[in-house]
């Protein structure tokens, strides 16, 4: 029973919003930032990487770099690029990519909800990370970005959804990268209400991306209701803002690895172990995806071979035996190549599909990297299925796309 509310949603004017909106803090780097939000005094970086106000770029942990976000924070409500809702609303976020459209109900979850496990995740956190974003909501007093759910199909709501999107967006524009985003308001009382009644039915929500955002809006809202004597359970700071997606419509892509070296191997030696829990063929010189779960393309030394699984390597009735990311994790790089903590080990790093395969090729013809290991994407019901039996999906495996706009609503916890 997921218990939700609406929201006063803080938010940029329509003629502004292009200016204010920014990709997400954890996709790109403090130089990134810099460099995107360069000569535009209303980029949301200055709020949410305020790092880039200093002469030379601060570390983004110092203290004042999150008083300056906040000082930043109130400039902009100061000067009107950001602008208060006059009541609670729930809002619609869709975004366009490659001709698909997903539609996601902008709302405010219980902290509680986070705490009991009706808000069920697949990913560990890391504390460090934690800790980050929670002084960075304690430091505002607000969600600056949401978070990202999952929740099963539901007819009822996409109907109401349906029915919203047929107006005109208060919010139509297209990034840089080619992604379009469109937002609604939902004004109507009965429609919030009902979409509130809805959320009591569905049993569970599933964070897709955001498990930090979502460990820290948590973890400050309890702080809040341990230090207030009054607490009743219902004030602002115990929800925490989401944007909340039906399963169907989301889309994993790959999320691939490149590895330095091969663990003191020749590429025939690499090759001939292979042969041991893998169906090994010679493919070119071009990466190909992987054709379906279970087989993987690797490439080195300017050629790409297609890897099956033999079937002893594999359990497809075990939420976690069945992931290609098990399986390359335990025969590959760890039987093979002696990586044994993908967390901390210096010699793999991870690419995101977003990138293409061309990018595996590059580093690995440029000499920067040995080996790449491209995967075929996790499913979304591979994650549910994980998230249900309250397993843990090994580091980097899901890499969700289009990635969230900050920006076009925040929520304050007062």
């Amino acid at each position: 029973m997921a218990s939700i509310k609406p929201f006063r949603g803080v938010r940029p004017p329509k003629n502004i919003v292009e200016k204010v909106v920014s990709r997400p803090y954890d996709v790109l780097s403090s130089l990134e930032a810099y460099l995107e939000a360069k000569g535009n005094e209303k980029s949301l970086y200055r709020i949410i990487k305020p790092e880039i106000d200093f002469d030379e770029l601060l570390d983004e942990h110092h203290p004042e770099v999150y008083k300056r976000g906040v000082e930043n924070f109130k400039k902009f409500q100061d000067k009107g690029w950001l602008v208060q809702d006059p009541e609670e609303y729930y809002y619609v976020y869709a975004q366009t990519m490659n001709g698909r459209t997903q539609y996601g109900l902008v709302v405010c979850s219980h902290v509680d909800d986070y705490l009991k496990g009706k808000i069920k995740k697949h990913e560990l956190t890391r504390r460090d990370k934690e800790e980050d974003r929670m002084k960075h909501v304690r430091a505002n007093d607000a969600n600056i970005e949401p978070v990202f759910f999952a929740y099963p199909k539901n007819p009822e709501l996409e109907l109401i959804v349906s029915k919203v999107t047929e107006s005109k967006p208060e919010y139509d524009f297209t990034s840089g990268d080619g992604i379009s985003h469109h937002f609604w308001v939902i004004r109507d009382k009965a429609d919030i209400e009902h979409i509130t009644k809805i959320f009591e039915d569905i049993p569970y929500l599933y964070i897709a991306d955001g498990h930090h955002r979502s460990a820290a809006a948590a973890l400050v809202g309890a702080e809040k209701a341990k230090q207030n004597p009054h607490h009743t359970g219902k004030e602002e700071y115990n929800y925490f803002m989401a944007v909340c997606f039906p399963d169907y419509q989301l889309n994993i892509i790959d999320y691939n690895r490149l590895v330095k070296d091969l663990n003191g191997l020749t590429t025939d030696e690499f090759l001939k172990k292979l042969e041991n829990n893998f169906s090994v063929k010679k493919v070119g010189t071009e990466i190909v995806p992987p054709s379906g779960l279970h087989n993987f393309s690797i490439y080195l030394d300017g050629t790409c071979y297609s890897l099956t699984a033999k079937e002893n390597t594999y359990d497809d009735n075990d939420p976690i035996g069945i992931l290609d990311v098990t399986i390359s994790s335990k025969y590959i790089l760890d039987d093979i190549l002696g990586i044994k903590d993908l967390r901390s080990d210096k010699r793999i790093d991870f690419v995101g599909g977003i990138r293409g395969l061309g990018e595996l090729k590059k580093r690995v013809d440029s000499g920067e990297m040995a080996l790449a290991i491209a995967l075929y994407p996790v499913t979304m019901k591979q994650l549910m299925d994980i998230a249900d039996t309250g397993n843990i999906m090994p580091p980097k495996t899901t890499w969700f796309e289009p990635k969230l706009r900050s920006g076009l609503v925040i929520h304050k916890l007062e």
